[in-house]
């Protein structure tokens, strides 16, 4: 099947399989109401049509991982505003269901052993955000670490379940003067090896923005790609899990940020927008050919897909 999208007056053909169709569906999220502080979640088919409204309620609903063919979000429905806790569905918004009542930050997250364990960043009353693992069928949780002076985010289990990788920072009161960084470590915090180098001659880059953001693993070149701010635009980059090849993935005029992976390691899906960031919208791109294809237009933002695969 080819897709046909019109981008700046111009049309763009893209080749999408008819098992690349039937295998996937992409799900992201839209800021609905700026005022109300309103997020929701949409789904769409690969090539872009079929574009839906999966949860339409009034809060923040944000969506930031799939496993096979469950989506995993954060949700404040029923509780105080953005006090978030982890509800899984499938890609059509059907079986809806709270994990956990573990309450979380707003974080990346990862599975391993089958999907059944979910690590997350979380919190227990007054303690400073700690990283945890989720039972996803009983929603009984475990604390993994106990350490109130770094920063850590976003934890990736990488393939083997033994070891993450996560946006850390290893002094806190740092955060102006060091930048988080990818590393590689231990679920207790041991063995840990910086895996990304943020440019120094770069001095463009705000201390709040991402130096190394969300790690996202691709299972079919193996490497681990991330979002960085450099020379006053987002791109996606990538690291070998040594940390000893890294290279830029996306370039051009638009700045690319949040995206994640087929499961077959083939397709990444992210959201672009203007070097201001007044605009966002879902692009979809063949890894190795790095043809690429604008799937939503529309003045709402769209951003942070993910792929998900159909249930057969």
């Amino acid at each position: 099947m080819r897709a046909i999208k019109i981008v700046n007056g111009l049309a763009i053909f893209f080749s999408l399989s008819a098992s690349a169709q039937k295998q996937y569906k992409i799900v992201y999220n839209v800021l609905e109401d700026r005022q109300k502080d309103n997020y929701d979640i949409y789904s769409m088919n690969m090539d872009g049509t079929g574009q839906k409204n999966i949860t339409n309620t009034p809060g923040v609903e944000w969506m930031y991982y799939a496993y096979k063919d469950k989506v995993y979000y954060v949700s404040d429905i029923d509780t105080c505003h953005r006090c978030y806790f982890l509800y899984e569905m499938d890609a059509e918004g059907n079986n809806k269901r709270k994990i956990s009542d573990l309450q979380l930050e707003d974080s990346w997250m990862s599975s391993r052993n089958n999907g059944t364990e979910m690590i997350v960043l979380g919190r227990i009353g007054k303690l400073r955000a700690q990283l945890f693992l989720i039972n996803i069928k009983d929603g009984n949780h475990k604390q993994l670490t106990n350490d109130t002076v770094s920063t850590k985010r976003d934890p990736l289990f990488l393939p083997g379940g033994k070891e993450i990788v996560l946006a850390y920072r290893p002094d806190r009161s740092l955060r102006q003067t060091v930048p988080d960084e990818l590393w590689k470590m231990n679920l207790d915090m041991s063995n840990k090896i910086q895996l990304t180098h943020f440019p120094k001659e770069d001095t463009t880059t705000e201390w709040f923005r991402y130096h190394a953001g969300p790690p996202q693993w691709n299972s079919k070149y193996k490497f681990i790609s991330y979002l960085s701010r450099q020379n006053k635009q987002n791109q996606i980059y990538a690291v070998a899990p040594d940390g000893k090849k890294h290279w830029q993935i996306t370039s051009g005029d638009l700045s690319s940020g949040w995206h994640s992976w087929s499961s077959d390691g083939k397709w990444v899906i992210m959201d672009k927008s203007t070097h201001e960031e007044k605009d966002y919208n879902i692009y979809l791109m063949n890894y190795k050919t790095k043809k690429t294809v604008q799937l939503t237009n529309d003045p709402k933002y769209e951003q942070a897909p993910v792929i998900v695969e159909v249930k057969k």
